[in-house]
């Protein structure tokens, strides 16, 4: 059997980054790991074959070799997952789907002319799809209640990929997340009960992408890293002296809750560890907001707080923010430029709220009357309502695109990011020469890092210096930030110039952003997505709630 695993494109959006993308010699942020992870539950006897259409078109050749077709995606990969199984359809090839598209909305994949659908994580669900394709079956949707015990997951197909069209690799160490935020469908996706990969597991998938010649950064794609503080320590014992025993050939970014900033002896494990950069979803500056959306853990530890102090312990963290929803008060996106400034905080996911299925948000607009789109139909990323707000929607869309050109407005935006790691504590090895003592990777063999990145970390340097130190009007800004890191900061001045990078792709972003809450601030003119029957907030009590 020779199967085709394709993953779809994705349209422009916050991750998209194509200017840092330029500067890494990378034509897209990540691989899919959730095809790699299914091409190793495949039988081994299968050819398989990986296009990335991220990366890479659909060849002729591509459709004549294979015998079956097998595609994934997510909610923004929409539109690409549709067209490849139309086209599937089409020249009459056998297509699966599987993945958290099709656990959520499976009706519109089965129109566009799937044949097996897989509902649910592929470790129980795909031995139902094989068994089904040995005997014979032409089609079917396969699913179990039943979450599966990551031990049996196996190590993904690091093989199959070209590395060196990523910026980064994934593992995964552990699914599901404790905390049941309104607006988040992990819980419906993966549970609330964490299910997590051994110590061992975790280091031969490491192993595997050293073995394939990855040198940089690993996301370590958890739902919440930290979720099982545990479970978290026991990978950190496991990874510290693999990752000093390879000389630091891997670089860590992950997803955590705010209560980490609240447990410094963790965030010491995982700086050294080498943990780079967490994100961290922070929402709203507004405790109310945070409440009626069961997001207790963000009251219960103090935001500013606990951002600073991992700030001030050697980690880097990136956060998110929404505007839009319920009870929100007129001015909530300056109240988050405000927290941003206040924190420093370099990079902003920020959006539009954006009720998903299968979510408690989305059954609760839905039984109120206030979804405006049961389907996913032409759901865009960002800027966008497909619901009923409790204020006008052309004030939200307003305060959207004035909190973005805010937030990344260039000089600003420098200011932040310089702010941001003077701050932060110097490197170890910066500590332990400062000291006079050894730093902690005397006698380690540093990993050998490819020419080709090399000479793309010099070009990318260039490209930056005419991004912000020659071409615009804050150059004179830049600069003088440069020297300042240099004397005042110097072994954080690597990661400083990279977070400008990954900022530039921000920057130019604004203008689209703009331009989109324009278009559909006209076509709401009517005030059709306001609250006219002025539906009240809804209320939920802070104390006892779930966390």
């Amino acid at each position: 059997m020779k199967a085709l695993l394709v993953n779809p494109e994705l349209p422009s959006f916050f991750w998209s980054m194509k200017e840092t993308m330029k500067l890494a010699g990378a034509k897209t942020l990540s691989p899919p790991l959730g095809l790699l992870t299914a091409a190793a539950l495949l039988p081994p006897e299968w050819e398989v074959r990986l296009v990335d259409l991220c990366t890479q078109k659909l060849r002729e050749e591509d459709w004549q070799w294979a015998d079956l077709v097998l595609v994934t995606g997510m909610l923004p990969h929409r539109d690409s997952l549709l067209s490849v199984l139309r086209e599937a359809s089409r020249r009459g090839k056998t297509s699966v789907v599987g993945g958290a598209y099709a656990t959520s909305c499976s009706d519109d994949l089965l129109e566009a002319g799937a044949n097996f659908l897989i509902r649910g994580e592929g470790e129980e669900t795909i031995p139902l799809f094989l068994e089904a394709l040995r005997n014979g079956s032409k089609g079917g949707v396969f699913e179990r209640a039943a979450k599966p015990d990551l031990t049996s997951s196996p190590v993904p197909r690091f093989d199959l990929l070209n590395i060196n069209d990523y910026v980064i690799m994934g593992v995964q160490t552990s699914r599901g997340c404790p905390f049941d935020c309104e607006f988040c469908n992990i819980v419906s996706l993966y549970g609330r009960k964490q299910r997590y990969k051994t110590p061992d597991q975790v280091i031969a998938e490491l192993e595997a992408l050293y073995r394939v010649g990855w040198r940089g950064e690993v996301f370590i794609s958890d739902d919440n890293f930290i979720g099982s503080k545990v479970h978290a320590e026991a990978i950190l014992d496991k990874l510290i002296p693999w990752v000093k025993r390879r000389g630091y050939p891997f670089s860590f970014v992950t997803q955590v809750s705010v209560n980490l900033g609240q447990d410094l002896a963790l965030i010491d494990l995982m700086t050294e560890a080498n943990f780079s950069l967490v994100f961290i979803g922070v929402e709203s500056p507004d405790e109310e907001v945070l409440a009626a959306n069961q997001k207790y853990q963000n009251i219960r530890n103090p935001l500013r707080e606990s951002l600073n102090n991992m700030n001030r312990n050697g980690l880097n963290f990136m956060a998110s923010f929404v505007i839009g929803f319920d009870g929100e008060k007129q001015g909530a996106g300056q109240r988050i430029c405000d927290f941003v400034e206040e924190c420093s905080i370099p990079i902003v996911q920020l959006a539009t709220l954006f009720p998903l299925p299968d979510t408690r948000l989305w059954e609760r607009l839905k039984k109120e009357g206030r979804l405006l789109k049961e389907t996913p139909g032409d759901w865009a990323l960002y800027g966008t309502l497909h619901y009923v707000p409790t204020r006008p929607a052309s004030e939200i869309l307003e305060e959207y695109a004035a909190t973005w050109e805010q937030l990344y407005d260039r000089s600003r935006f420098l200011d932040r990011v310089y702010r941001f790691y003077r701050s932060m504590r110097p490197t170890r090895r910066a500590l332990a020469l400062r000291d006079g003592n050894p730093p902690p990777d005397a006698g380690i063999p540093p990993a050998t890092v490819p020419l080709r990145r090399k000479i793309y970390d010099l070009l990318g340097f260039f490209r930056l210096v005419w991004w912000y130190g020659i071409k615009p009007r804050s150059r004179g800004q830049f600069w003088r930030q440069l020297l300042g890191m240099r004397r005042h900061n110097p072994s954080r001045l690597i990661r400083y110039l990279g977070t400008c990078a990954f900022g530039e792709s921000l920057i130019r972003m604004t203008a689209e952003v703009r331009k989109k809450t324009v278009l559909l601030s006209e076509s709401t003119a009517d005030d059709r997505h306001a609250a006219a029957s002025e539906p009240q907030p809804v209320q939920r009590e802070i104390s006892g709630g779930r966390s």
